[in-house]
């Protein structure tokens, strides 16, 4: 999945080398006194890391004393620098440029400074003594691509004192800078000069305009009054713009309206349109996911299947009827996009996110397995967090640790480290999996770290016995700067119920309240509840209960009533277990641990009338299930189903309970 930077400016991508072919018509030697095109505080810098003339000068001197220049002409040198150069080329190449007189040359300076790092770029710039448009281009392109707006914005106004026109080109540099800025005082400074010259007919400075306003300002009313106006609709990467600003607002039904709107113009969406279609539905709420199925599939009815809008359509009905949990229709219409053999990663990663939402690892990993098989799909990270995800449902360990040595070796460099969700996952996983060295490793080689990273760690802590480790972690958290929320303090009561740290549980739950201000949910007091029926504080527990401001669900019982049992208070176990039962009549824990409190006190009547009831009211009790890897091969088993080897296993257990009792005295 590319970044929602590159998404948003894809129609720049190309526009150097666009650029260049212009220029290299117009290219212009002169011989008249360098200018100085840009604000001083540019050159405030390390003197160690931003040469001046005579510096680059010396340096290309001794880089062309070991390599001799050749005959060749501007043309030449300019052709050499189209594309890619080594360092060490480049310095060779500029020696001769210098020899040659030609670094006056406009067309030569302009690539030049598209190969250099910006101090560099700006010296070179630095000593054009008249430099035209392209050059004024390429460093104002330089100068956005490193964040420094203001001083892009700088070197446009200096460009417009020299008489020069800007181009669409320089707009739409100007506007990647302005995007990076979210300073909505550029944006229309450009708006203004673009109006007065024109260019608001030319789709990509269109496509600047709509990402600056709608994913940067978050100005959805600008950007949209922008795209009504536009003359020509038939961008896509405009499109693209206006759905990732209503997508990143969270206007779920505006992104799916203007979705619509594209595949009914016959308008291709591209990866990035669907990604940023699929991140709203996310947050589409349920009741309206069987309208919106329901729409889509008349749409997708309109098209061949082969056409790529179909593809499209259906990516997106096999993510909505997978949160839907129609699991089986996802698979339906994810067949037919596979069949027609397209090479998107999305349906694939929308199918595994699909099994995995509804709680099905194994089929997940098996769609993985598919995948991973067929050389014409190249996994992402977005596919291996719901792999990760997988396999910490199911605790396959040896799948976890392969994903973790394919994203080093195949992944962008150092894509775990800088990744956040990528790396939350994979420390979530390690976690689960036991492995929680790996875990740690993974944490501490983040580049930067936010609260649901830490908020993973203190939980993989948590889950692993390590209470006070989890609380150092805390502190430390606190020190970075970062703000707690409820995600931290659910970890880290998990982390007291876990460790039997019930005081410091106890100054937690008070503290989430009074000095972070985060409200307790449900889940909070099921966890504090635990910990204080846990440790036998069992009247405690049944006071929070009973204080709570909200009505207690089936996990605070179930808590309560875990500690009842664990400590032998039949009595109360009993009334706890009504409790639950009530509550969700439905569902066999209430039953079950209710006859297993009867049991305890050998009331062998109340055992059976509960069974009774429970096949009266067709409550069937949750089968158990487990799995386990062996070779690489996650091996499911659940009660009361058959298995291949079951046979084979019996055989062995046999054969170890015989050598037990002839090994006992």
């Amino acid at each position: 999945m590319k970044d929602e930077e590159d998404a948003a400016n894809a129609n720049l991508d190309g526009e150097e080398d666009d650029q260049e072919s212009k220029a290299s018509s117009e290219a212009s030697v002169t011989n008249n006194v360098p200018y100085y095109p840009y604000s001083p505080e540019l050159f405030v810098h390390d003197e160690a890391s931003t040469p001046d003339l005579a510096q680059l000068a010396l340096h290309l001197v001794r880089s062309l004393s070991s390599n001799p220049p050749t005959s060749a002409n501007f043309t030449d040198l300019s052709a050499i620098l189209q594309g890619q150069v080594s360092h060490s080329r480049l310095l060779q190449i500029h020696a001769q440029i210098f020899q040659l007189g030609a670094h006056q040359d406009n067309l030569i300076a302009t690539r030049l400074i598209g190969h250099y790092p910006l101090h560099v770029a700006l010296v070179v710039f630095h000593q054009l003594q008249n430099p035209n448009i392209f050059p004024f281009n390429a460093i104002i392109r330089v100068l956005a691509e490193k964040g420094l707006f203001s001083h892009a914005f700088f070197i446009f106004k200096t460009l417009k004192q020299r008489s020069l026109s800007p181009n669409d080109f320089s707009f739409c540099f100007l506007l990647k800078a302005c995007f990076r800025s979210n300073n909505a005082y550029y944006v229309n400074q450009i708006h203004t000069h673009v109006m007065k010259m024109g260019f608001l007919g030319d789709p990509f400075v269109c496509n600047g305009f709509l990402a600056a306003y709608g994913k940067s300002l978050k100005d959805l009313v600008s950007a949209r009054k922008l795209f009504d106006e536009m003359p020509d609709k038939g961008v896509v990467c405009c499109w693209t713009s206006l759905i990732s600003g209503y997508a990143q607002s969270g206007q779920t039904e505006d992104v799916l309206q203007f979705f619509l709107m594209m595949v009914q113009l016959n308008l291709q969406p591209e990866n990035d349109t669907l990604v940023s279609v699929l991140s709203a539905c996310s947050n589409l709420e349920n009741v309206k996911i069987e309208k919106w199925v329901t729409v889509l599939a008349e749409i997708g009815k309109n098209f061949d299947s082969k056409n790529s809008d179909c593809d499209a359509v259906n990516t997106v009905l096999v993510y909505l009827y997978g949160k839907w949990g129609r699991i089986e229709k996802s698979m339906e219409i994810f067949d037919e996009i596979v069949h027609n053999a397209k090479r998107s990663v999305l349906p694939w990663n929308a199918m595994i996110g699909a099994y995995v939402q509804n709680g099905c690892p194994m089929e997940a990993l098996s769609i993985f397995r598919l995948m991973v098989e067929d050389p014409n799909h190249k996994p992402n990270h977005v596919t291996m967090v719901s792999v990760l995800s997988a396999c910490a449902q199911i605790g396959d360990l040896d799948l976890g640790r392969w994903v973790h040595e394919y994203m080093k070796s195949k992944g962008s460099k150092g894509i775990i480290g800088s990744n956040k969700i990528l790396a939350t996952a994979f420390i979530d996983m390690f976690s689960k999996c036991g492995s929680l060295e790996r875990a740690k490793e993974v944490f501490d080689q983040m580049v930067s770290k936010d609260v649901v990273s830490f908020n993973a760690m203190i939980m993989g802590l948590a889950v692993n016995g390590e209470g006070e480790e989890a609380l150092r972690l805390f502190s430390k958290m606190q020190e970075f700067g970062l703000q707690p929320n409820a995600g931290t303090f659910l970890g880290l009561l998990c982390a007291c119920c876990h460790s039997g740290l019930a005081e410091k549980g106890r100054e937690i739950f008070v503290d989430m309240t009074s000095r972070f201000s985060v409200s307790p949910e449900l889940e909070h007091y099921a966890c504090y509840i635990d910990l204080l029926a846990r440790v036998g504080l069992v009247e405690e527990a049944l006071e929070v209960v009973f204080s709570m401001p909200v009505k207690p669900n089936k996990f605070v019982w179930s808590a309560l009533l875990g500690g009842c049992l664990l400590h032998s208070r039949v009595e109360l176990a009993r009334y706890v277990s009504r409790r639950l039962v009530e509550l969700d009549p439905d569902n066999s824990v209430g039953y079950v641990m209710l006859a297993n409190a009867f049991a305890v006190d050998h009331c062998w009547g109340g055992v059976s009338a509960l069974r009774w009831l429970m096949r009266e009211k067709g409550v069937k009790k949750q089968p158990g299930r487990s799995w386990i890897s062996i070779n690489g091969v996650v091996h499911e088993f659940l009660v009361g189903s058959s298995y291949s080897q079951i046979k084979s296993i019996e055989y062995t257990l046999n054969g170890l309970v015989k050598q037990m009792k002839e090994a006992s005295p």
